[in-house]
């Protein structure tokens, strides 16, 4: 099983997930008005989601440079994870709802970028070194 190829796929999803959370929860909530009772805290989903997003970005970059020596991959999937750290940190609080939304999404793409980056290096390269 090629883990860090799979690494990157998932980190792929997750981003992707962060994203639709951030454009379309909202949305959900104003459309289900009275019907929905239940409220997720924001602020916690967005924790929970890094609580995955980052071990898993994590391993499927450093995996990818130590394997590729492409660095500018991993330099850019960490940018993207500071972002998103900075998103969830500060919050709508300190940065307001639009610029929290902005960050959240500047990450999550930049991530998404970086794995599928590194996900091309390793099928360009047809390389077995990941098993």
């Amino acid at each position: 099983m090629n883990t860090q190829l799979n690494s990157d796929k998932l980190a792929m999803a997750l981003s992707f997930v962060c994203a639709l959370h951030c454009l379309f929860v909202p949305s959900f909530f104003i459309l289900s008005s009275g019907f929905l009772a239940i409220s997720l805290d924001s602020a916690l989903v967005h924790q929970l989601l890094l609580i995955f997003v980052v071990p898993v970005s994590l391993y499927a970059l450093i995996s990818g440079y130590r394997n590729h020596k492409i660095s500018w991959v991993l330099l850019s999937g960490a940018c993207g994870l500071v972002l998103l750290f900075l998103a969830v940190f500060l919050g709508p609080n300190i940065l307001g709802d639009f610029n929290e939304k902005a960050l959240t999404l500047m990450g999550s793409t930049i991530i998404a970028f970086s794995h599928f980056k590194n996900y091309q290096v390793c099928r360009k390269l047809d390389c077995v070194c990941h098993d």
